[in-house]
């Protein structure tokens, strides 16, 4: 049997050949490293030690089971023991909650799975966790093996603490009196309803039922139960030793009266050399009397490995349609695999991990995230940009953020959030061609009108012109793109430079989308707002060297050469790139101030120096330990956009140096330094101001994956969808002499070999489709189901 091939290995863990998983070899790892596992509505996280929890929507105001944020102890979780009968020795097939050392170890975190195979004294387990697509449940597939001489007598005991609403649930005397449990012996399961939901109903807040009945069932039938903690722990107990489990018996306690949990207990004899499979299944109904469905449909082995084929087959989809092949194994496995899986069940589905645990919708958030989708099956980016729209106002202002269930909202008067709508509308535009889609009806927040997509993109875009300082500048009020300046424009003053390079980005774009629907006097109008908004740019917002970020209430300048802190930012320079809005002399010039000040070991700084004392009217940013998150950290969203700027200058080596830094699975070889998990993006990594310099956190719940997915796609792959085609522009490391590619392009496939000239010469590229040489860099569009090959020299 060929052995496992393994890269990127250190002493916690390493990748699997092809890429799809991630096993962890140690579990003391510097921080939990999870996988977040969903199907769109039924969510859950699980770190390498078998904490985390699990949820329906929502992950604050729908939480199945309760979890605290402890990345230290890692001590909250749903737990399976194993007890030894004969001698009474006790262990977790995860480790936790009992943390005996185990004599083997692994944790495969994979797409839409994690198994944990351990073995103490001769009893080996592997413990599947999935989320069906089917269904609002999870699924634990036992298997334990006795590898020992002499049979063993065994009892397997779960353990959960329900949740059932609203997180965290702080005032736990209080909630507790709520919920109920109830033993279903022709289920094999116990049951969970909770009376109360904290959320505004029909007579009042908090006065109606949680709309779900929760389950823990068994494949096997159950030997006894348990629904109250205490009984469960003892008094004074814990969950390393608990006392049911010590002395070997469940009391069958149940009803309202209790600190309720879910524990099933099953005995049995494994023979030497027997194996055996045990079923468990988590989750929640509104329909009661279908949970007996739901459990006969998972009743067998058989059952389950189809449930989970079909799991591998759904993510299939999302991953397989764009597929990349570089001399590079970390761009492959992050951008065929775990980019594209972090993005969707993360922050699209899930909505949650360690770092933070949200649920709600923010406006500027999940629009970002779903270019993710362009690869795959771009409708789904449209279904995204339906629900967005559906939270603008009607003055072409948008809510902040929103929760689903209650669609309660926050009104943040950040400036740049409804402009995050055109922006991701154009890039839809530019991969689908689907014009027709400006013309779909849909309603606002606050008026059930229902107004073309196009008015909606327009009333967005015509708010911002509105909101502009005297010289012509955006306001900044309550924060742009960064939350944290928070101070700085509340009296409605500030202007933000950085949000000028994003609206003349989108005036820009937005011309051609004008004159295709035929609205030349509003093309023309846009035209010369982008005209007027690029003289204020380049008047008042050049600093010499590079673009100041924003100006205060007071005039007073930030990200200026007159300050000793925050002295230049990164984001404006790289939007003036992007934006394409100055002189190619400024661009070169304020790209070069950002490599020269921000760009570290780690990846470039949002901005340096970091600010050492809180500052009022900055905002809440300077309120962060210096060098943390956006307090001088390597902010890893922004710096996937300074990737994009190098590219759009031509600077390749620069551009694939920077992503170098910033990949997690290179950072991920100093485990010890870096600490987070190297298989998905971290939201950012501390800053030479920090002590803690090259540590990342605040995983997987970041939108820098959807961006740096884009940017290793669209800008080094260098394949970019436009209008009329896929516009080919190659940034390679120098020493990259084959590529391919296959990419999703409105209904066909595109398989692309990049090869270079072998006679040292730098030369233009030169494109074949299916043998025919095209004139320019543009692949035209295929007809739809096409299989399109596709050369380039260069």
């Amino acid at each position: 049997m060929r052995s496992e091939k393994k890269y990127f290995e250190t002493e916690l863990g390493y990748f699997s050949e092809d890429g799809r998983e991630y096993v962890i070899t140690n579990y003391r790892t510097p921080k939990p490293w999870v996988n977040v596992i969903s199907n769109g509505t039924y969510s859950l996280v699980i770190s390498q030690i078998g904490g985390g929890f699990s949820w329906i929507e929502h992950a604050n105001l729908n939480r199945l089971t309760r979890w605290h944020q402890d990345l230290i102890r890692d001590r909250w979780g749903k737990y399976i023991y194993i007890r030894d009968n004969r001698t009474g020795f006790v262990w977790s097939p995860t480790v936790a909650p009992v943390m005996k050392k185990p004599d083997a170890y692994r944790c495969r975190h994979g797409i839409g799975y994690s198994i944990f195979s351990t073995e103490y004294y001769a009893v080996k387990t592997d413990l599947r966790v999935f989320v069906p697509f089917d269904q609002e449940v999870e699924i634990w597939n036992l298997t334990i093996q006795n590898n020992d001489s002499v049979p063993r007598e065994l009892s397997v005991f779960t353990y959960l603490e329900w949740c059932l609403g609203a997180a965290p649930d702080s005032h736990r005397e209080f909630h507790k009196v709520f919920i109920e449990t109830e033993f279903r012996a022709d289920l094999d399961a116990i049951l969970a309803r909770k009376r109360l939901w904290e959320i505004k109903a029909k007579r009042g807040h908090w006065n109606v039922n949680w709309d779900r009945t929760a389950f823990l069932a068994c494949s096997d039938p159950v030997d006894a139960f348990e629904g109250d903690k205490e009984n469960f722990l003892g008094q004074y107990g814990d969950l390393e030793n608990p006392a049911a489990v010590r002395r070997g018996k469940l009391g069958n306690s149940q009803g309202k009266w209790a600190d309720s949990i879910a524990s099933l207990q099953k005995n049995f004899v494994l023979e030497p050399g027997e194996t055996r499979d045990i079923h468990f299944i988590l989750g929640a109904v509104r329909q009661e009397e279908k949970i007996g469905e739901i459990i006969h449909h998972y009743s067998s082995k058989e059952k389950i490995e189809k449930a989970f084929k079909q799991v591998q087959e759904k993510w299939e989809e999302f991953l397989a349609p764009t597929q990349i092949e570089t001399p590079d194994a970390g761009i492959n496995f992050l951008a065929n695999s775990f980019l594209k899986y972090q993005t969707i069940s993360g922050r699209l589905w899930g909505r949650a991990a360690y770092y933070q645990q949200s649920g709600a919708f923010g406006f500027r958030d999940q629009l970002q995230d779903s270019q993710v989708f362009f690869y795959s099956n771009p409708d789904r980016t449209l279904d995204q940009i339906r629900l967005h729209a559906r939270h603008q106002f009607a003055s072409g202002k948008v809510l902040h953020w929103w929760h689903p269930i209650s669609e309660e909202g926050h009104d943040g008067d950040m400036s740049d959030d409804l402009l995050w709508l055109p922006f991701v509308v154009i890039q839809y535009l530019k991969e689908t061609g689907n014009f027709d889609s400006l013309d779909e009806p849909l309603a606002f927040y606050d008026d059930k009108k229902k107004e073309p997509l196009l008015i909606h993109l327009l009333r967005a875009i015509d708010c911002s012109l509105a909101r502009r300082s005297p010289r012509g500048l955006p306001l900044i009020l309550s924060g742009d793109w960064n939350d944290g300046l928070s101070g700085v424009g509340l009296d409605g003053k500030g202007e933000s430079l950085w949000l000028g390079h994003f609206l003349y980005l989108i005036l820009s774009e937005m011309v051609f989308v004008l004159k295709k629907k035929g609205l030349q006097e509003k093309a023309k109008d846009y035209a010369r707002e982008a005209e007027a908004l690029k003289k204020a740019i380049n008047t008042y917002g050049w600093d010499g060297e590079w673009f100041w970020r924003a100006s205060k209430d007071s005039g007073d300048l930030i990200g200026s050469h007159q300050n000793s802190e925050g002295k230049i930012y990164l984001n404006p320079q790289t939007w003036a790139v992007l934006a394409h809005d100055t002189t190619p002399e400024r661009q070169q010039k304020a790209l070069s101030s950002a490599e020269k000040y921000l760009l570290k070991d780690f990846g470039p700084l949002l901005f340096l120096p970091a600010y050492q004392k809180p500052d009022e009217m900055i905002g809440y940013l300077s309120r962060y330990a210096p060098g943390v998150r956006e307090n001088g950290g390597v902010y890893t969203h922004a710096a996937i956009w300074m990737i994009l700027a190098e590219c759009e200058m031509g600077h390749c080596t620069r551009a694939n140096d920077i992503l170098r830094r910033l990949l997690p699975v290179y950072n991920g070889l100093q485990p010890w330094r870096y600490m987070a998990e190297p298989y998905v993006t971290p939201g950012n990594i501390d800053g030479i101001d920090s002590p803690f310099f090259g540590r990342g956190a605040w995983t997987w719940y970041t939108g820098s994956a959807s961006w740096m997915l884009r940017a290793i796609l669209d800008y080094i792959i260098g394949v970019r969808a436009d209008y009329d085609g896929l516009r080919v522009k190659p940034c390679f490391p120098e020493e990259w002499q084959r590529v391919t590619m296959r990419r999703f392009f409105r209904g066909s496939s595109y398989h692309i070999e990049f090869k270079r000239y072998n006679n040292g010469k730098k030369q233009d590229r030169v494109i074949w489709m299916n043998g025919d040489k095209l004139e320019g860099h543009l692949i035209p569009e295929a007809p739809p189901g096409s299989q399109v090959e596709v050369l380039v020299r260069f």
